[in-house]
């Protein structure tokens, strides 16, 4: 976008003698990505961890840090997705729970039946003790609406 930007600039503000000439001036630019400190892995859980255990937390907070969270490249550790439940339930906010527990069972990707077994180990006494049921207890590891294939009507 910037180098765009910046090629259409000094196409408008060339010399006449370079308008009429073969040769384009080259746009350089530099772009230095250092962006702070870098944060470990176990600086990265705590901050999670801390975030969903704030008693101020609100639906819009916890909505846009499990987005930001669902697009790193990774799953997160039982003790985030504890307190990811915990505050869910203290907003009262069950539907968000159900659909995260799909979200991070479909983050687990093609490792999920090495994944998954260890995370619903781990956070098992916490959804018991809030009363969380697992998306495949409640029945929505199928589609309830699919229709018939039309392979399938006929035979």
């Amino acid at each position: 976008m910037f180098r765009a930007v910046v090629s259409r600039a000094t196409s408008v503000l060339k010399p006449a003698a370079l308008v009429h000439s073969k040769r384009v001036p080259a746009v350089v630019s530099s772009v230095r990505y250092s962006h702070g400190k870098k944060e470990t892995d176990q600086e990265f859980d705590q901050r999670y961890e801390e975030y969903f255990n704030r008693r101020d937390i609100d639906g819009w907070e916890i909505r846009k840090a499990l987005n930001d969270l669902q697009g790193h490249d990774l799953v997160p550790e039982p003790k985030i997705v504890i307190a990811i439940l915990k505050a869910c339930r203290r907003l009262n906010d069950y539907s968000l729970t159900t659909r995260y527990l799909e979200a991070l069972k479909n983050k687990c990707g093609s490792h999920e039946k090495q994944i998954w077994p260890y995370i619903v180990q781990e956070i098992r006494p916490t959804l018991d003790e809030l009363g969380i049921s697992l998306p495949e207890e409640l029945g929505y590891y199928k589609p309830e609406l699919a229709l018939k294939s039309v392979y399938d009507m006929h035979g």
